[in-house]
């Protein structure tokens, strides 16, 4: 599958806006993450676009977050690309993280709310004006985005990329993709 027939199916099964941007966002951090780490773009940004692809339809029981992915997608990716979307709500599926794809989508889905949150604090909202250091201050405060799971983020480190690294790669990453984000 590349990415237009990606995106297709993303619209066909997801309404709700700002979860297409959220997808969009991790995957271009999981581009980046690839790109980095010597992996598969390709596959590592197609994990990232579809890996919320069941949301609304599992909205309302969060445990089939990922087994309803497997229902759209089964035939058409790869089994990599299915756990790793499976596994990214393995508190939930029971299917434990272990590749670096799968470590990888964990920690981009956090991270993509912090820098979004970071952002969306600024005084004109745009990603331009969130560093790194921004992002390090934010983490620490336990307040600040509260949905965003540190411990989640911390799954870079199973990547072998220090939090600071991870950050600069994330957020280099969404500043790629600013317009696309209205950001």
């Amino acid at each position: 599958m590349d990415k237009d027939e990606a995106l297709r199916l993303v619209e066909e099964n997801v309404s709700d806006r700002r979860i297409v941007l959220h997808m969009i966002a991790v995957s271009a951090i999981m581009r980046a993450l690839a790109r980095y780490l010597g992996e598969d773009e390709e596959e590592w940004g197609l994990v990232g676009l579809l890996h919320d692809i069941d949301y609304e339809r599992t909205k309302a029981d969060p445990a089939r977050h990922g087994l309803e992915a497997e229902n759209i997608l089964k035939g058409r990716v790869s089994e990599e690309v299915l756990r790793a979307i499976k596994a990214h709500n393995f508190e939930n599926t029971g299917v434990k993280p272990e590749t670096r794809l799968e470590n990888a989508l964990i920690a981009a889905d956090a991270v993509s709310g912090l820098i979004v949150a970071s952002a969306l604090v600024m005084p004109h909202k745009r990603l331009e004006e969130v560093r790194v250091e921004t992002l390090e201050k934010k983490f620490r405060q336990k307040d600040f985005a509260r949905r965003v799971s540190r411990e989640r983020i911390m799954f870079c480190e199973k990547l072998g990329l220090s939090r600071e690294k991870f950050f600069e790669l994330a957020l280099e990453a969404l500043k790629g993709i600013s317009g696309e984000l209205g950001l």
